[in-house]
């Protein structure tokens, strides 16, 4: 296990940073020039004002690229605040360093939240070793030798860890986007389906009606035709929303709900009546709740026009009561005939209906009904879900 943790960090990609300088980095570095030339200044143990003042402002300029070239900014500005302390306590002067090198912590930081998996291990490294050949010169006892260590690899391990939850969000978001993905591509396969019955069903009105009526199928076409466009229009639509959402990384709401349900009953064509009612507070409901509930309907109704043997009315009522969502489709048909009946028609309709319905915590039956026809029930709870409340 400890083998495996190894390679994975050996092999961490190098995380990918903002463009360009940071407005936060800029501003650290102009507030603390200014405090570095007043500290060289004043401090009464610094004996080398501009060599001290030098290798500071070296240190600073280090953070201004420190998310683009982690390690290397680590070694610039480590180096330069060591060779600032190191080389006048080889002459025998006492140890002094600028406070303000002290940034050279955000430069550990930036190496754990950037760099790659070796540039971490190469720049803990570095840092380590430097520390610890440095620190007998200026008389470092070993208990703050290891507080030393231990400060210097605090913030690499910060950067670490925010790296791995930057990361988690993002995994987070892109699970979210790709969830609504699947739920428009679950849209775009219903409106096609449901388009392409009704296109089915004029088509065959037509090719009857040409037998003794040319006039009435050139008239059947032309629905055939209506509702081609319809099916180009709201395929058009849905894509450019999937395109959409991809390209940008936007969530989109479903782009079907409860207002809707009036569509079923008016769109043209031979086939039952379809008769649609709602009661209740509907218009609340979450928007993927309304998206499950309409398309529901729509494959009942569908289903209905292509398997049921001579329906006359196709009844649509969707209720809310209390923390429930309630839909029931039901038609007066007799049952197919064997081999062209709905039970001997593959059901991914209804398993894709249940699926849905299922990640919603909601459940759908579908069967005969005692009293003659057909009928699909849906239920969904409402509960513990955030309702959409207009602004």
């Amino acid at each position: 296990m400890i083998s495996g943790a190894l390679r994975a960090l050996w092999e961490e990609p190098r995380a990918t940073a903002p463009p360009g300088t940071a407005w936060w980095d800029r501003a650290l570095v102009a507030a603390l020039v200014p405090l570095t030339v007043l500290e060289a200044g004043v401090r009464a143990d610094v004996t080398r004002p501009v060599w001290d003042a030098t290798w500071a402002l070296l240190c600073l300029a280090a953070l201004l690229w420190r998310p683009h070239r982690p390690l290397l900014m680590l070694v610039v500005g480590f180096t330069a605040q060591t060779v600032a302390g190191v080389v006048p306590a080889l002459a025998g002067e006492p140890y002094s360093v600028l406070d303000v090198t002290a940034a050279v912590l955000l430069l550990a930081y930036s190496l754990g939240r950037w760099a790659s998996g070796r540039a971490v291990v190469a720049g803990s490294s570095f840092l380590l070793v430097v520390h610890l050949a440095r620190e007998p010169l200026y008389d470092a006892s070993g208990s703050s030798m290891v507080v030393g260590a231990g400060a210097l690899m605090l913030p690499v391990a910060l950067g670490a860890l925010v790296r791995l939850w930057v990361r988690s969000q993002e995994r987070g978001r892109e699970e979210v986007r790709a969830r609504e993905r699947e739920h428009l591509a679950r849209d775009l396969h219903d409106t096609v389906a449901h388009h392409v019955s009704g296109i089915l069903l004029h088509a065959r009105a037509a090719k009857v009606r040409a037998r003794t009526d040319p006039h009435a199928a050139v008239e059947a076409m032309s629905d055939v035709e209506d509702a081609a466009l319809r099916a180009l229009e709201d395929m058009r639509a849905m894509v450019a929303l999937l395109r959409h959402d991809q390209q940008t990384g936007d969530g989109r709401s479903p782009t079907y709900g409860v207002a809707d349900l009036p569509q079923l009953a008016h769109d043209r064509g031979v086939g039952p009546t379809v008769a649609v009612e709602t009661s209740g507070d509907l218009e609340r409901l979450p928007a993927t709740t309304q998206s499950a509930l309409f398309r529901a309907a729509q494959e009942a109704v569908t289903n209905a026009r292509r398997h049921a043997s001579d329906p006359t009315l196709v009844s649509v009522h969707l209720r809310r009561d209390g923390d429930t969502a309630r839909l029931r489709v039901h038609d007066d048909g007799r049952p197919g005939s064997p081999g062209r009946g709905r039970r001997a028609t593959p059901a991914y309709g209804l398993a894709g209906m249940r699926e849905r319905f299922s990640l919603l915590g909601g459940e759908v039956h579908a069967g005969p009904d005692p009293d003659g026809g057909w009928t699909v029930e849906a239920t969904v709870p409402v509960t513990g879900v955030a309702e959409e409340v207009g602004p």
